[in-house]
């Protein structure tokens, strides 16, 4: 996240007089929606002022909207709103789950114009899995009704840790051949190949960071921390404090589904006694299969809970207390505002095993201002915060200046 400027015409990154990003960051965020507010907000004259906003009119960034109310008990003319304007680029956006793919081409503003969600096998590698995403965007931009040209950069989001300076996933338990693969690189070529159309940026994160940041920004902007699970294939969690995804030294945070539970399961991790080799979707999965239930992934159990399924549904809630014990750690470490439960198993019955044991091994004082609750975006909030993250990236003040120059403006 990006500083917030001074009323002394510097900002608190430092370094001089605020620039036509700074102004465009106040716009966005709504501190300061008008010339007036702009110059008491950055301490710049009105003549520099009308410079930097001319530069953001000309790339079509910015927009004038309605007049706002007086602001003189005299009366005069309403001052004129300034407003981001979000139609003059879109970004596409996909979710990779081990056997599926949800895909979006998204406006600045999170909203989706068109979806496309169906079978990609991650364990296929990343070479076909990333090349069929090409494929995918570019129908979808079609279905959209917008050209290639207009997509200003490509958020993705998959199921292991990454590191956020590389874009290359670390590591991945259940992402066998990806270790280290040059993701940003592959996906970039495989839409211009699809599109012929120039490389845009890619920005990777893990599947449950970009959840949690999704979340948090569409339905919890005030809270300083927050902490979602995914419990789907495996189990991971994002953190988002401050409005900042809290991703570690390099992109491990968060991975709870590899703490030890004392059970002598194995895990994909090649470790015994993993969370997620008893409490994850495709833990149950297996149990209810040993048991003549059919049942092959977290998928099919999440049918099962909606079909009111008993047996998926004490498994669920056995799951859910198994999580509840280590979450209750991760409350008193962490002490968010907001617990979000996500995945195929985020239903009743797993929420009220996580709630017995969180409350029960946690102190009072962790979660005297908790809320526990699933998620509101739903199968959606991985691609609302990959989106986000993007737009963040490429709207930042720093990065509008250097995008701004390179168009000559």
């Amino acid at each position: 996240m990006t500083g917030r400027p001074g009323r002394t015409g510097t900002t608190s990154r430092g370094g001089g007089q605020a620039g036509a990003g700074d102004l465009l960051e106040l716009v966005r965020s709504g501190r300061a929606v008008t010339r007036g507010a702009l110059q008491e907000a950055t301490g710049l004259s009105r003549a520099t002022v009308g410079q930097r906003l001319d530069r953001l009119f000309r790339a079509g960034w910015l927009r004038e909207g309605a007049g706002g109310p007086v602001g003189s008990p005299l009366g005069g003319r309403p001052a004129v709103t300034l407003e981001f304007d979000d139609s003059h680029a879109v970004v596409l956006v996909a979710d990779l789950d081990t056997r599926h793919a949800r895909a979006a081409v998204l406006t600045l503003t999170g909203e989706l114009l068109a979806e496309d969600s169906g079978t990609l096998v991650v364990e296929h590698g990343p070479e076909a899995v990333l090349g069929e995403l090409g494929r995918r965007f570019a129908d979808l931009l079609t279905k959209a009704g917008r050209p290639a040209a207009a997509v200003c950069g490509i958020g993705l989001a998959v199921p292991g840790p990454v590191d956020s300076e590389t874009g290359r996933v670390v590591q991945p338990p259940i992402m066998p051949g990806w270790d280290g693969y040059d993701i940003r690189g592959r996906l970039s070529r495989a839409f211009t190949e699809h599109t012929g159309t120039p490389a845009v940026p890619v920005l990777v994160d893990n599947d449950a960071n970009l959840m949690a940041y999704g979340e948090q920004r569409t339905g919890h902007p005030g809270c300083s921390a927050l902490v979602l699970v995914k419990v789907s294939t495996g189990i991971g969690a994002g953190v988002v404090v401050d409005g900042s995804i809290y991703r570690g030294v390099d992109g491990g945070a968060g991975d709870i589904g590899h703490v030890r539970v004392g059970a002598d399961a194995l895990c994909r991790c090649g470790s015994y006694g993993c969370l997620a080799a008893v409490a994850s979707g495709g833990a149950v999965a297996r149990r209810l299969a040993e048991s003549g239930v059919p049942a092959a992934s977290g998928s099919d159990v999440r049918d099962l809970l909606a079909a009111g399924h008993p047996q998926a549904a004490a498994l669920a809630r056995e799951a859910g207390r198994l999580v509840g014990d280590v979450l209750a750690t991760v409350v008193t470490l962490l002490n968010p505002s907001v617990l979000v439960i996500a995945g195929d198993l985020a239903g009743t019955p797993f929420l009220t095993g996580v709630r017995e044991l969180l409350y029960q091994r946690a102190l009072p004082r962790s979660t005297a201002r908790l809320d526990v609750v699933t998620s509101r975006l739903g199968e959606r909030a991985a691609l609302i915060g990959a989106g986000a993250l993007v737009v963040e990236h490429l709207y930042a003040p720093a990065r509008v200046e250097e995008r701004l120059a390179a168009m000559g403006v």
